[in-house]
């Protein structure tokens, strides 16, 4: 079995970038700056920072930390309201943690969200990364690897989940197998990523075979 498998949050466990979209779309109107969908889909699985960066190029007269806290605090509101989990992966999650195998998230969302959904989960995550620790963002290594640190446990024993081009790459970078799954974005084959349409057809007892480079690939199930 893995060491531990590394979850991320927005896209891959819960279905947020709907949440996150709207906020920017109202800021964007806010300042009458033209907001299309691709400019969203441009912004998933980035840290904060550079996506603050971005909408601020755009034209959106704000303060980058102004742009960030509103928009948590959009996104916060509505999970208080309704946390929208992605039933594959909670499904999984389940069944990785009646296994014993430890768990982490690992987010580029601040830690203010991302608590408001593991207060849900209680003893769920053994380590949380989020990102507004003082390390360099997906698709920097580093997010990954300072989970892994906090677990004592090599990358390379690990599963990294996620759903965005910046997360893949983070997980990849940091050595451990990599399990993209299909949500918002197009995710390319890479050596040693493994690509799946839904987390459903991922199971606990196809862990080993995977961490080990058994590969796998139903990316294009969905379109068959």
């Amino acid at each position: 079995m893995p060491a531990a498998v590394l979850w991320d949050m927005d896209g891959t466990l819960i279905d947020s970038e709907p949440y996150w979209m709207e906020s920017e779309r109202a800021l964007a109107a806010e300042f009458g700056v033209p907001w299309t969908h691709e400019d969203g889909l441009d912004l998933v699985g980035r840290p904060l920072p550079d996506s603050a960066r971005i909408m601020r190029e755009k034209g959106i007269d704000l303060p980058a930390e102004e742009i960030i806290e509103r928009a948590l605090a959009s996104v916060i509101a509505q999970v208080r309201v309704r946390i929208p989990w992605q039933e594959d992966a909670r499904a999984l999650l389940a069944d990785i943690g009646a296994a014993g195998i430890p768990c982490a998230l690992v987010t580029m969302s601040y830690a203010s969200f991302a608590s408001a959904v593991v207060e849900s989960l209680p003893g769920v995550f053994d380590v949380i990364v989020t990102g507004d620790e003082p390390i360099q963002g997906k698709p920097a290594p580093d997010p990954y690897l300072l989970a892994c640190a906090r677990l004592s446990v090599a990358p390379e024993d690990c599963i990294v989940l996620e759903d965005s081009l910046s997360g893949v790459a983070s997980g990849l970078a940091s050595g451990a197998r990599t399990i993209a799954v299909r949500r918002f974005v197009d995710v390319a084959p890479a050596p040693g990523l493994v690509r799946v349409a839904t987390l459903a057809d991922v199971t606990v007892p196809m862990l080993p075979a995977l961490l080990a480079g058994e590969p796998l690939d139903t990316w294009d199930a969905l379109d068959s």
